[in-house]
């Protein structure tokens, strides 16, 4: 597990950045915000794994908290998913689900959680996440939100039917995250109890307390 994760930070150090300037010069040249699929595009080949210590809290967390159904949104190539399934196999419980957009990420996450040994402990959804894990009927009890900010608020809403009070969510990538999606998790009346992490460019952790005051 941990070759494969150090292989998969090295290869996002030396190559991500140039992918990202390519990338933000595609989309200054559209005529409009580029939309979920045109983003995927324009990112496929980056790695944009979780920030090593963002990875550390999730293994905390789930070692900790035991979720037996999480759930993540924006696989990539997978370093987030094998640092949950890890988690996963130590507390002897629990299958993790992930959805990825990009088919060629698909593969790869695939492939690397087989790697670490981990792929037993994963499923992986390819599609649109709004439709993938609006599909799932189980209660879930952990969330890792990393893919395409603007997602954040319709992935979440598509969960809250299925969230078991107690869940709990984490939303990496705080600088970029739009203000509704903060307003909702930072809304007590809505059923949420949340803290911002000063790790990476900012991670939110938030518990949904199941309990609302409209």
């Amino acid at each position: 597990m941990r070759a494969v994760l150090n292989r998969l930070y090295s290869m996002a150090e030396r190559d991500d950045k140039g992918v990202m300037e390519r990338a933000y010069a595609s989309a200054a040249g559209l005529s409009a915000p580029p939309t979920p699929a045109e983003a995927s595009a324009l990112c496929a080949e980056a790695l944009l794994p979780v920030d090593p210590k963002i990875g550390r809290l999730l293994h905390l967390l789930v070692r900790t908290l035991r979720p037996r159904n999480p759930v993540e949104f924006g696989a990539s190539y997978g370093a987030s998913a094998i640092q949950i399934a890890a988690a996963l196999r130590e507390n002897g419980s629990g299958h993790l689900t992930t959805s990825e957009l990009d088919g060629g990420k698909v593969r790869k996450t695939r492939d690397n959680l087989a790697e670490a040994g981990l792929a037993d402990l994963v499923t992986v959804l390819e599609g649109d996440a709004r439709d993938t894990l609006g599909a799932l009927t189980e209660p879930v009890d952990f969330i890792l939100l990393d893919g395409w900010k603007e997602l954040y608020l319709p992935v979440l809403k598509v969960l809250e039917p299925l969230m078991a009070p107690g869940a709990v969510i984490v939303s990496d990538n705080l600088s970029m995250l739009p203000a509704d999606y903060l307003e909702r998790i930072r809304d007590g009346r809505l059923g949420y109890v949340s803290l911002d992490l000063p790790l990476g460019d900012g991670v939110e952790v938030t518990t949904w307390t199941g309990i609302r005051d409209e």
